[in-house]
């Protein structure tokens, strides 16, 4: 009888534990990660910069960072990233029409990269990126604040670490 109790109690912490798993809050890091990459997508403005750029790549992970990758038509290439929870502030300069969002961090936070630059590479850290973007209303500004501050610092929701 005792094997059988121990076993039942061995199988009823699992069972639990994943009944008490199905009523909790579905993971929003996810949620706000994907609009936070949607906006960016929908809004970014290539026109800006169409003379000097030729690609450029923009994302916003789950694991927690934001990464900014231009390709210049002379070959050079910048590249500027930070973390998630080191994000401090956005302001956009611009009209609804066209504009530029600087994503703040709290100090030196961001991560900057140049490649085949003829002035030499450089590696060295900044407060901001700047993103332009066109067609953003106001109500898409602040949504995008609320977004990276969810995920940043005082963040309530964890992020999920890619694993192999």
């Amino acid at each position: 009888m005792k094997k059988f109790t121990f076993c039942l109690r061995l199988l009823s912490i699992p069972a639990l534990s994943i009944f008490l798993y199905s009523f909790s809050e579905a993971d929003g890091v996810d949620e706000y990660v994907n609009y936070l990459q949607k906006s960016f997508t929908d809004h970014y403005d290539f026109a800006q910069e169409s003379n000097a750029i030729k690609k450029y790549e923009l994302n916003v992970t789950n694991n927690g960072f934001c990464r900014y990758k231009r390709y210049f038509n002379n070959g050079k290439v910048e590249y500027f990233a930070f973390k998630l929870a080191k994000f401090k502030d956005l302001d956009y300069y611009g009209t609804t029409t066209s504009g530029k969002l600087f994503l703040r961090t709290k100090n030196d936070d961001v991560i900057v990269q140049t490649y085949n630059d003829r002035a030499g590479d450089v590696d060295s850290m900044a407060t901001c990126i700047v993103i332009p973007l066109k067609n953003i209303e106001a109500e898409d500004l602040n949504q995008i604040k609320e977004n990276f501050t969810r995920i940043g610092p005082n963040n309530t929701v964890q992020l999920k670490e890619n694993k192999l």
